[in-house]
């Protein structure tokens, strides 16, 4: 016999209609991501992709997964969701490019309290954006709604996406050397990490998100919401002119310099560098002194001003920051390194 009491998915908060526009609303956006290699269109059960690998003796696929963190706490706070998409991207590829690898293929994964087309549309434009500037196709995708886990106003994304690199030209850290230069490649502002710790010190001024702060040139709000810089083309760029040159890539991301940059050193080879060389950012200034921050904690959290390092022969990193410049990306000689306990040394 039958329950006398209906049920439906709306009812339980899934809402399929909202769904659908979703869809319909962002297939314009990942047809703009499209490159060679997509096959097959937008929405069956999986994303299809023909890399052209002729030109590699030994492809090897480098993968790469993240998320944006409580940085979308921002962008909820300020009902401004079109560029947090770009963080996700940059999280991904990021990490993908230090190998040497060249990312192809993005897909995303929005969780919700609730589908609210319009937001999501925004929400994966920037996913788009992202995708373009990397130079990578967003195949694929999907959208969950999760009512009574989250509250309704609330989503999460999370990112993956999938590079090639032949295998005699992968940039593993192997031959870091002793002499070599270590370059910094300038952060746009935080990127995406340290968040907890930001919203934690400026909890009060997130009242007043939209005020102009004239240490920061712009409002607080935009200024924390400020996307990740994404590195592929430009380093990609670089290491076609350079190859061999190019011994280390290290992504300062979450850990900041003392956990990353001993990712690209070998054993018995350390990293001297020196901070005073760094581009100065209000920002990390503001966070230190407000949040009575020690300055060692400041670097093992965040960029500080610089997104990647690379350690490449001496007597090329001159020509290398011209590159870089040329490729409208600031770049500094911040250190150099040298024999000893694999680590890094820092003064500031």
């Amino acid at each position: 016999m039958l329950n006398s009491k209906s049920e439906s998915y709306a009812k339980s908060g899934v809402d399929i209609t909202a769904g659908y526009e979703s869809v319909e609303r962002i297939k314009p956006h990942i047809k703009s991501t499209h490159r060679a290699g997509v096959l097959g269109a937008f929405g069956g059960f999986g994303g299809f992709f023909e890399p052209d690998l002729r030109a590699m003796k030994r492809p090897v696929l480098v993968t790469g997964t993240d998320g944006v963190g409580t940085k979308l706490k921002i962008a909820m706070l300020m009902d401004k969701h079109d560029t947090i998409g770009i963080d996700c991207v940059a999280m991904c590829v990021n990490d993908i490019v230090c190998c040497g690898a060249e990312p192809v293929i993005f897909l995303d994964y929005l969780a919700m309290g609730k589908n609210i087309p319009a937001r999501t549309e925004r929400i994966v434009a920037g996913v788009a954006d992202g995708c373009r500037q990397a130079g990578c196709a967003l195949v694929g995708g999907e959208s969950a709604e999760h009512p009574g886990m989250m509250p309704e106003e609330d989503y999460d994304i999370a990112g993956f996406s999938a590079g090639f690199v032949d295998h005699d030209a992968i940039i593993d850290g192997r031959a870091v050397k002793p002499g070599d230069a270590v370059i910094g490649l300038a952060s746009s502002g935080l990127h995406s990490n340290g968040f907890s710790l930001v919203r934690r010190v400026f909890q009060d001024e997130l009242a007043s998100f939209d005020k102009h702060c004239l240490d920061l040139g712009c409002t607080l709000g935009e200024e924390l919401l400020r996307p990740t810089t994404i590195y592929v083309k430009p380093l990609l760029h670089v290491i076609r002119q350079f190859g061999a040159d190019m011994h280390g890539i290290s992504n300062i991301t979450g850990g900041g310099f003392y956990e990353n940059v001993p990712r690209m050193l070998p054993d018995g080879i350390r990293a001297s560098i020196d901070a005073l060389r760094f581009p100065k950012m209000p920002i990390f200034d503001m966070l230190a002194k407000k949040g009575k921050i020690p300055a060692q904690d400041m670097y093992n959290t965040f960029n500080m001003g610089i997104g990647m390092c690379i350690a490449v022969s001496e007597d090329k990193a001159q020509a290398v920051m011209a590159e870089f410049r040329a490729q409208g990306i600031a770049s500094v000689h911040i250190g150099h390194c040298e024999s000893g306990e694999r680590g890094i040394d820092l003064t500031w």
